[in-house]
């Protein structure tokens, strides 16, 4: 198996359905009290594509898509409308949109984290496939240029080295400022990004009449977890 680099088509997943699902354990006790216990610690998304599919050429692109796929073999990356930004659906993407963590000096290396607060509890999800050219950074609250850091898009990982011969020759290529990157320093990022996916079945069960397309029956895409 292999995760292939390539994005469901937008046109498509715009109109699919889902979100995340959690599991959870339990146990109601004789005197009716319960006991609960979170057997994930981490949500996981699903969606069914097929009711993004309009027209007959959509029907043909999802097809290719899942041969090409080699059905639930290859992963793949998947645009969830409702949720792909760093930052509320209504705003644009800022450096300051998420705390990465604190810089240490020297190199050091940052997972790519979105949060999810309501009232005193907050859940940490972890961004994985982040979309390549949206990835913003900043350092107590100044943004970073380009050149000032590095992103493994496939990992969701930002990278600093301030103290990089390389790094800073590309400061000086560029004309960037050396950056006042010192221990103890807030790191931030905004960015969109992507869920790693999967067909859930080997099948495609769709009607063989294309002229009736809204009876197909379901799609499903699942989560990868890394």
């Amino acid at each position: 198996m292999a995760f292939h680099d390539v994005r469901f088509p937008d046109n498509i997943s715009r109109g699919a359905r889902g979100g995340p699902e959690r599991r959870t354990q339990i146990v109601t006790l004789a005197g009716g009290h319960e006991e609960r216990n979170a057997s994930w610690a981490d949500s996981r998304h699903s969606y069914d594509v097929s009711y993004g599919i309009r027209r007959a050429d959509d029907l043909a692109t999802v097809k290719a898509f899942f041969e090409a796929r080699l059905g639930r073999l290859h992963g793949f990356r998947f645009k969830d409308w409702a949720d792909y930004k760093s930052c509320p659906p209504s705003q644009a993407v800022s450096p300051l949109d998420q705390v990465l963590g604190t810089y240490a000096g020297g190199a050091a290396s940052f997972p790519l984290v979105k949060r999810y607060s309501s009232g005193s509890s907050t859940y940490a999800r972890r961004i994985v496939k982040a979309v390549p050219g949206t990835v913003v950074v900043a350092v107590n609250g100044a943004a970073l240029a380009p050149a000032e850091f590095e992103v493994d898009y496939n990992t969701g990982v930002v990278t600093l080295d301030n103290s990089s011969a390389g790094l800073l020759a590309d400061f000086a290529a560029n004309n960037y400022a050396v950056p006042t990157v010192w221990p103890g320093s807030e790191v931030t990022a905004g960015f969109e990004f992507d869920v790693p996916v999967r067909f859930e079945s080997d099948r495609l069960d769709v009607t063989l009449d294309i002229e009736r397309l809204g009876s197909i029956s379901s799609i499903p895409l699942i989560e990868i977890r890394s």
